[in-house]
C-alpha cells in the first residue's frame, strides 16, 4: 500500500509554530493549489484552487516556520492522515490533513515574503527519524 501527497502551491497563512509538552515543534498551515483549464462550451479560463491543510513535526516544522510565510511558494511531500475528535456536544469530528515529511522551498529571496528565504534548498526525514537536507545540485536531473 502507498500513502504519499505532493503539492506544490502557495501558503494560505504563515505556518503557527507550538512547542509540544515532549520538548518536539508542531507547525500547522494550509496550502493553495490551483489548477486552471479553458472552458470547452465558452472558451472563458476557469480556475479551481484547493485549500489542503497541513501538519510537520520537528526540524521540518521549524524550518517551515522560519523560511515560508503567507505566500510563499513551496512544494511538500508527506501522507494523509484523518484524526478524529468529540466535539462539545459529544459529536465525532474528523479532519483530514498532509502530515509533511519533506519540504521544498520555491520562493526566491524577497518573493512573497519578507521572512529569509532559503530557495532551492529541500529537507526530509532519513529512515532512522533524524533530519536530512540536499539542494537541487545533488538531484542528478
Amino acid at each position: 500500500m502507498l500513502n504519499k501527497v505532493q503539492f506544490i502551491g502557495r501558503l494560505g497563512q504563515d505556518p503557527e509554530l507550538k512547542n509540544l509538552p515532549s520538548g518536539s515543534s508542531v507547525v500547522n498551515f494550509t496550502i493553495a493549489c490551483s489548477e486552471s483549464w479553458k472552458d470547452k462550451k465558452t472558451g472563458e479560463k476557469q480556475e479551481k484552487t484547493e485549500w489542503i491543510k497541513c501538519q510537520a513535526f520537528g526540524k521540518i516544522a521549524e524550518l517551515i516556520h522560519q523560511y515560508l510565510k503567507k505566500g510563499s511558494l513551496a512544494y511538500v511531500e508527506g501522507k494523509w492522515q484523518t484524526r478524529s475528535w468529540d466535539d462539545k456536544e459529544g459529536k465525532k469530528q474528523y479532519m483530514t490533513e498532509a502530515l509533511i515529511n519533506e519540504v521544498k522551498f520555491l520562493s526566491t529571496p524577497g518573493e512573497k515574503s519578507e521572512k529569509k528565504s532559503s530557495p532551492r534548498e529541500s529537507y526530509g526525514v532519513n529512515p532512522d527519524g533524524s533530519p536530512a537536507q540536499f539542494t537541487a545540485d545533488d538531484i542528478p536531473f
